[in-house]
Parts: C-alpha cells; structure tokens; sequence
C-alpha cells in the first residue's frame, strides 16, 4: 500500500505544483488503484509515474470545486484510448455524474469501459467489500465536500509451518486446508484444528484523506488512530481567521487533529501557491512543533505504508 501525490496545490496550477490529486496504490492488496480527487492536468502528472490508467479502479471526490475534478474528462478519455475496458466507479458528491456525463457529451466522447456512479448524500459507508471498507464524513467548506477513511481488514495469520514439522506432518493439501480455517482428520483419528496452527492477525491499516474543510466536529473521529493522515494546510500559522473565513484549515489546526486523533503520520498538502520555499518549511517545522511526524508533501511524492505489527 502507498500514497503517491499527483498534485499538492491550492486552486490553481504553479510552476511547482499541479492542483489536488492523489493516488492510493493498492497493487499488491488488489492489483488496482484508487484516485482521491482529479484535478486539472492530473493525466499529465501520470506520466511522470508508473501508474496505468486502466489500473485506476474507483476515484473518489472529495467536493466538486474545478481544482478536484477538472481533470476527470481528460483522464476518463485517455483510459479508454489506451486500452482500458474494466468497469470504473466514481464517488463523490451529487453533481459529479452530471458534470462527467455533460463533458463526455459535449465532447462525443464513447468510452470503452463503463462508468458507475455513487452520489454521497450522507455520511457512512461507501464502499465495503471483504479486504477494504471505505468511510465518508461531510466537512465544512461551504459546498459538499468529504472527507474519507480507508480501512483495511485484519490480515490473516500466517500458518504455524515450523509447528507442523515438528510434529512430522508432511507438507500436502492438508496444509493449504488448515490455513483456509479447516479443521483436518489424519488417517490415524488425530483431529487437527485450524485455529491452533495459524499464527495471529495482523491489523489492517488505516488511511485518511481529507477535502478542503474547516475544522469541525468530526476531523478527528475521521482520523482516529490513522495510520496516514492527508490534510489540507491552505494556509499558516496565524491566519486561523483568514482559513475560517475561507472555509480553509492551517498546518497548525491540521497538526492538532493528527495529535488529537492520535494518528502516526500527518501529510500536509493543498498548498498555496503564494508560499516560497522557506515560506513552506517553516509551514513543516511549526506544524512540527504540535506533531513531530509532520511532512509538507510535493508533487510525486510517494509514502509506502507499511503493515503493523501482529497483535
């Protein structure tokens, strides 16, 4: 699992930074990706990287300002010219289908792949199967915007081989058998129980990504004991009153809900394009001064996360 950051600017594009996207890569976990937010030139950026298109599974919007979404008709196209034919969802507030649908229409575009849409109305589950249960929570930014938390399931325990050795049980069937959680009968009457030869769970990670918000009531139960924590830190220290009449956050807001959510990492990101260089390490190091494992990101970027200890 990792994070790699497509875009990390505020509104509109600088030399620097392209506007907001975000890729969570899950290769390994289900040989897709998911795209948080598809802001314009996002495809572009993609070059840069090894991402495919036809590998982006789901894209999630977080609300529907231009600088979220104006990449998606030039992204969505692109798939499809380079060979793209799985199914694609995208998520997001209401308005995302018919802003997609319109361009794509507008445009004649023909896709080769399907597009499936879910709307959020509400808070709560948007996407759940047996590996990943995605959460959505309204934020305060003066339009809809979201903010989401990935779960992961608990990984299975890895089976007790050494154990079994011991015990002369040749490797066979009955092996994969028992790691599957089925008990086992030798040809002797000895009962093996799955349970007792299956070492313990690991537990899932967790991931959150932000929208452009204020600082409400639910940051941090969105963010709660996050393994990555990606917040908007549009502006700094000491503009707390510019950030609220924007309906923006600062890196020092953005730091105190990673401390209070007690989450491991804080990635900060939607950066104006009005901080210079020294401007945005001194966004880090303040930021730093609440939560030490902050990190002002960049464009490409990327943060493997790893996986936790076993319990």
């Amino acid at each position: 699992m990792e994070l790699e950051f497509l875009g990390t600017g505020a509104g509109v594009p600088a030399k620097q930074r392209n506007v907001t996207s975000i890729a969570l890569k899950l290769l390994e976990e289900r040989n897709a990706i998911w795209l948080f937010d598809c802001g314009e030139g996002t495809q572009m950026q993609i070059l840069h990287t090894t991402i495919r298109p036809r590998k982006i599974e789901k894209i999630f919007i977080t609300h529907l300002h231009g600088d979220h979404i104006f990449g998606l008709p030039g992204l969505l196209s692109s798939r499809s010219f380079q060979g793209g034919d799985l199914p694609l969802t995208i998520i997001g507030p209401k308005g995302v289908k018919e802003f997609v649908q319109s361009a794509l229409k507008v445009s004649t575009t023909h896709l080769s792949y399907p597009i499936f849409y879910e709307e959020i109305t509400e808070a709560g589950i948007v996407f759940a199967d047996k590996n990943f249960t995605v959460y959505a929570e309204e934020l305060d930014h003066g339009i809809k915007s979201f903010g989401y938390r990935v779960e992961e399931a608990d990984l299975p325990g890895e089976l007790l081989v050494e154990k079994l050795q011991k015990e002369s049980i040749p490797p066979g069937p009955l092996y994969g058998q028992l790691k599957n959680g089925q008990d086992v009968l030798l040809p002797n009457g000895t009962v093996l129980k799955s349970s007792e030869y299956i070492g313990k769970k690991r537990p899932g990670r967790v991931v959150t990504i932000f929208g452009d918000t204020r600082v409400t009531k639910v940051s941090e139960k969105l963010a709660e004991n996050a393994d990555v924590m990606v917040h908007e830190s549009t502006f700094g220290k000491g503009q707390e009153k510019m950030a609220r009449n924007y309906y923006h956050t600062t890196n020092m807001q953005a730091a105190e809900i990673a401390k209070g959510a007690h989450v491991k990492k804080l990635l900060l990101t939607h950066i104006s394009a009005r901080f210079l260089s020294k401007d945005i390490k001194k966004l880090e190091e303040d930021a730093k001064e609440i939560f030490p494992n902050t990190k002002v990101v960049k464009d490409f970027d990327t943060f493997e996360i790893p996986l936790k200890e076993r319990s």
